[in-house]
């Protein structure tokens, strides 16, 4: 868990088209991260 105001670590994922993107990529843009832990999993 990241304390509160420090900057997440850069990652790379795929977009909605399987294009990648990096955090470091969308710098000075608002980002909002979204993921479901249970997702295609059992339980």
């Amino acid at each position: 868990m990241l304390p509160a105001g420090q900057l997440a670590p850069d990652f790379e994922l795929p977009d909605q088209n399987g294009e990648a993107v990096s955090l470091h990529s969308l710098r000075g843009k608002w980002v909002l991260l979204w993921w479901y832990p249970k997702a295609n999993t059992p339980g």
